[in-house]
């Protein structure tokens, strides 16, 4: 039976003997690491001890790598770049070496703008990157926690204390009819705007929102003959037909917002509400232990440009 113990691996060692290598100077690689020059030679000493070989020799005023030296510098700089990629914070990961498929839990309206921005910028620079939205059908809060869904993006409604959330854009409420329909002719009154027949978005059914109890502040009320669980599916019923429905918009004097694009793309006018709306704050949430995780660093700055891509475009 051998009494001789398994060798104790020293990540600093291979640290040392790549400065060692690349610069030839005990002093520029003890000034690299940020150490003093008596610390550098004992560690060569020790290198020397390990490798048996004396890696450096002198040679006038300079040191000059053996040829054992030279056949290990190659490997050795690998080695501490892989050391590097394995220790250090994730979010310093290449993207373009990801093979990842992330969920996100989103209304069809926010995943219709996000996703085809998302796609351009994946395959620009993390082809190995997959998307699955989903509706929202989940409890977010622990749907996050147990990593059925890794990015919530949205009206951020829950607070579970552990949850990371950021804010990304605030939007306002539009109203959005067909060309032609009467509420384009002139400006939009609350009176005009009660009168007309309404389409809602709920998942929940509802047939009442914030627009209910601002005309209710006026003594108005609107009639809705339609409530329908998708933002996408209320559009393209307004766009063939003369209902009215509510979609998120860019403030006045903000840059466009991706959010709009469906409604552009169905023809639909939008059209101002004069009264005071709540305004809709989109976010993302995420669970903690990814806050550090290369991939979803990448993910959640690619939201961040998605949504400010229009901003980006128009500046």
């Amino acid at each position: 039976m051998s009494s001789s113990a398994e060798p104790v691996i020293d990540a600093n060692l291979a640290v040392a003997l790549d400065a060692l290598l690349t610069e030839q100077s005990v002093t520029r690689a003890a000034a690299r690491l940020h150490t003093s020059p008596a610390a550098m030679s004992r560690t060569l000493a020790r290198l020397r001890r390990i490798l048996q070989d004396p890696l450096l020799v002198r040679a006038g005023q300079a040191m000059v790598p053996t040829p054992r030296a030279q056949a290990l510098r190659e490997e050795t700089a690998a080695v501490v770049r892989r050391l590097g990629a394995l220790l250090g914070p994730g979010a310093g990961v290449d993207p373009a070496v990801l093979r990842s498929t992330f969920t996100l839990q989103a209304a069809d309206l926010v995943g219709a703008a996000l996703a085809p921005g998302m796609l351009r910028l994946a395959r620009q620079e993390a082809p190995g990157i997959s998307f699955r939205f989903r509706a929202e059908e989940l409890e977010a809060g622990s749907a996050l926690r147990d990593g059925r869904i890794d990015l919530e993006i949205g009206s951020i409604d829950h607070v579970d204390p552990e949850t990371r959330i950021e804010e990304l854009v605030t939007l306002r409420m539009a109203a959005a009819v067909r060309p032609g329909h009467p509420l384009t002719e002139g400006a939009l009154t609350p009176e005009g705007l009660a009168a007309a027949d309404h389409v809602a978005v709920s998942r929940r059914g509802r047939f009442t929102g914030p627009l209910d109890a601002a005309l209710a502040e006026r003594s108005l009320r609107r009639r809705v003959t339609a409530v329908l669980p998708s933002h996408l599916a209320a559009m393209t019923l307004a766009a063939r037909s003369d209902l009215v429905c509510l979609v998120p918009t860019a403030p006045p004097g903000s840059a466009p917002s991706p959010l709009t694009d469906a409604a552009a793309a169905l023809g639909l006018r939008l059209l101002d509400i004069p009264l005071p709306l709540p305004p809709l704050t989109i976010g993302m949430a995420w669970h903690p232990r990814h806050a550090a995780d290369g991939g979803h660093h990448w993910l959640r700055n690619a939201v961040r440009r998605t949504l400010q891509a229009a901003g980006d475009a128009a500046g």
